[in-house]
């Protein structure tokens, strides 16, 4: 049975100068009143002890827009910066649910420029866009359909650091579930091999960043050679941008490919709980980590599986997936990094990653059958972040935490 989600299709488009003044306009006084009203609720609780909700800062916005200094306000479209509020609120809220830290001041440099439109603010009539305070729909290039007969609900238009324009339009979807199959996979994450299948697959690693790392140490040393504050810098700051962006591109698409092809092939895919903050730690592995990009591939999982009816079983993050051998449930006592083949004291050999995504799985498909995870004999230490990936003696099964 089909089920309607939200869904954003996200697509290029190339303003006329006079839609970038008036976007690049936006932008400002978006993030001016995101921070003039994190200014106001800041002092107020930190002062006062007393919260602003969201309508005293709507109040707030429209004395602001009759005031002779920020006057100008009033000259871009209402909505945007309304929804502005609504994401500080968002933000507060989440904060006091203890799910984030305090707010941020958003920066021009650091922050991305953004601006979201609701329904009343754009007119979406044959398949073409136009925004408020615009006489022209944007020049949008569709690399692929919306679904037949879907009207958008939001419209957030963005520029990242490169200078490209995007456009993200909100729609809901009707998805139908792919059609059941009985296999199961166990995936196995890594950096020369991106994932170990249980199958014995070994998907190799793209390495995305290395690839580009010539070109993007060129365009680094070329900025560097700019004033600073000057159009040349700026000039060069964007070179480097647009090869950040072309390995970003890149790897989103090819983590998209691998995730969708994982989805459809399996009902079940099990995969571990990787605290990738704490392994960005280790100073020798911490860029060939964020290249492979496992929680990027995790996040792809856990809402595709939700789309297409398949389960996504997430290990315990403490279970020795690597150190256990899946013929006699041995347990090794040591297993470095660079050991990558190993044989047990009961004869078999394992490659270490096939091995371990062989034990993921059993572990994954006996937690999705009794609700309870695999607990082997406890050892008396803990492996530290010495290794890629950590591989201490608890392994309980769980599902994905927040």
């Amino acid at each position: 049975m089909a089920q309607l989600v939200k869904r954003a299709f996200r697509y290029r488009f190339y303003p006329t100068d006079g839609q970038a003044a008036e976007l690049s306009r936006t932008f400002g006084c978006v993030r001016l009143v995101y921070n003039k009203a994190l200014e106001e609720r800041t002092r107020a609780w930190f002062g006062e002890q007393r919260r602003i909700s969201y309508v005293q800062s709507s109040a707030a916005l429209t004395q602001w827009k009759k005031t002779e200094e920020l006057a100008f306000l009033a000259e871009v479209s209402s909505v945007p910066l309304q929804q502005a509020l609504r994401h500080l609120q968002t933000a507060f809220g989440n904060f006091f649910a203890r799910r984030a830290k305090y707010p941020r001041f958003k920066s021009r440099k650091k922050s991305g420029a953004s601006a979201e439109y609701t329904r009343s603010a754009f007119t979406w009539r044959d398949g073409r866009l136009t925004l408020a305070k615009m006489s022209a729909p944007l020049d949008i290039r569709w690399s692929r359909p919306l679904p037949e007969g879907v009207v958008p609900t939001t419209a957030t238009v963005s520029r990242d650091s490169a200078g490209r324009w995007f456009v993200s339009l909100l729609c809901e979807d009707s998805i139908v579930p792919a059609p059941a199959t009985g296999a199961a996979v166990g995936i196995d994450a890594g950096i020369t091999s991106l994932v170990t299948l249980s199958t014995g697959e070994k998907i190799a690693n793209p390495r995305h960043e290395r690839c580009d790392r010539v070109r993007l140490a060129k365009a680094q040393r070329e900025m560097s050679r700019k004033a600073k504050g000057s159009a040349n810098r700026e000039k060069a700051r964007r070179k480097v941008a647009k090869v950040h962006a072309r390995i970003a591109d890149r790897r989103r698409d090819f983590l998209h490919k691998l995730s969708t092809r994982l989805v459809r092939e399996n009902q079940t895919v099990v995969i571990e709980d990787l605290t990738v903050r704490n392994l960005l730690k280790n100073g020798t592995l911490a860029r060939a980590i964020s290249d492979a990009s496992w929680t990027e591939l995790r996040s792809m999982l856990e809402y595709k599986c939700a789309w297409y009816g398949r389960e996504l079983v997430v290990i315990d993050r403490w279970f020795p997936s690597s150190k256990l051998c899946g013929a006699c449930g041995t347990i090794a006592s040591k297993m470095p990094l660079n050991v990558r083949e190993w044989t047990c004291d009961c004869g078999v050999v394992h490659d270490r990653d096939v091995n371990a995504a062989r034990n993921i799985l059993a572990a994954g498909l006996a937690a999705s059958a009794c609700g309870d995870g695999v607990r082997p004999q406890r050892e008396s230490s803990r492996t530290g972040l010495s290794s890629v990936k950590q591989e201490p003696q608890r392994a309980t099964a769980g599902t994905p935490r927040p």
